[in-house]
């Protein structure tokens, strides 16, 4: 990765501080060893190249910029702390997919790879990407947004090609097979819902939104008798959903456990990264709207774990239409 250096000072690109939106905190804020539990956060948008988005950034927090690739930029040392920018395409970054430590790609896959990365680029959303933060650093987060959209950043939800994503990498309170299951039948009461509320900017949004999850699993899932250990759990779930493409994915927590099992369940070209989040994946990005907070949002996230913890009223059933 080659440095670029410290970004130089751009006081028009900074955001005033402004009050957020209030952003509720789950149940259980604490992990089992009693440290705070954190969430990282991927934002996509379209407009800006990562070079210039990843620039407005640096400009408004600080920090000193690498570049990977002309299409993936990485932020270092900034007040939140590290982030990456780049255009959410994994052909525009060859060098990833290399199995040989510090090994680049032949000439000619690298060049592919710009070439499909300048061709596409128009249309393939960009992506920001924050390490984990404590959930009371999530209103710095709007701040984020807010420079991209000075920088001319856009997105109301959704493209032609699909969602907008605004994913939330939470840590759960623990990895008991008890907590992920309550945590997964509360959302699968409250998908119809959520599906809703995220849809309400019309056909488009609708129609970006991830599958939702099987009748038949869901169905077994919220049997009140389903209460399987974790690999029942893991082994029910991919049998079912051999794929990111949920509105809560436990692809990742699921390989963080077992990788090898996890791939083997998988198509070879499905995407994972183990790590011990859920990977909320149902809401939407609204960069291109001039105070748009993640709040909403991350609440509705908190009002599953409330209903996970009996602490909030039921939502629709899994029946529901959605």
């Amino acid at each position: 990765m080659s440095a670029v250096g410290p970004a130089p000072s751009c006081p028009e690109s900074r955001v005033p501080e402004s009050p957020s939106l209030e952003f509720r905190s789950p149940p259980r804020p604490l992990r089992e060893d009693g440290t705070p539990r954190r969430v990282g956060v991927e934002i996509e948008f379209t407009g800006p190249s990562a070079r210039i988005a990843a620039a407005a950034l640096a400009a408004g927090l600080g920090g000193r910029l690498a570049e990977e690739d002309p299409h993936a930029f990485r932020l270092e040392g900034t007040s939140l702390g590290d982030l990456r920018v780049e255009l959410d395409l994994r052909a525009a970054h060859p060098q990833r997919r290399m199995t040989e430590p510090g090994a680049l790609p032949r000439l000619p896959v690298r060049a592919a790879g710009r070439s499909l990365a300048a061709l596409l680029g128009p249309v393939v959303p960009r992506e920001l990407i924050t390490g984990p933060l404590a959930f009371d650093r999530l209103p710095e987060v709007d701040r984020l947004a807010a420079l991209l959209h000075g920088a001319g950043g856009r997105g109301r939800g959704a493209v032609l090609l699909g969602s907008l994503g605004l994913h939330f990498n939470v840590e759960p309170p623990d990895l008991t097979a008890a907590t992920l299951t309550g945590l997964l039948k509360a959302y699968l009461r409250s998908e119809p819902q959520l599906r809703r509320e995220t849809a309400a900017g019309g056909f488009l949004a609708a129609r970006g939104l991830p599958p939702p999850f099987p009748a038949p699993y869901a169905a077994k899932v919220l049997d009140p008798a389903y209460r399987p250990d974790l690999e029942g759990l893991a082994g029910d779930y991919l049998a079912a959903n051999p794929t990111r493409h949920r509105g809560l994915d436990l692809l990742p927590l699921l390989a963080h456990r077992d990788e090898a099992g996890v791939r083997a369940a998988l198509p070879p070209d499905e995407k994972v990264s183990p790590r011990p989040v859920l990977h909320y994946r149902m809401p939407q990005a609204h960069v291109g709207l001039a105070g748009w907070s993640l709040a909403p949002a991350w609440n509705l996230w908190v009002g599953v774990e409330e209903l996970a913890e009996g602490a909030a009223p039921a939502r629709q059933a899994a029946s529901d239409p959605a």
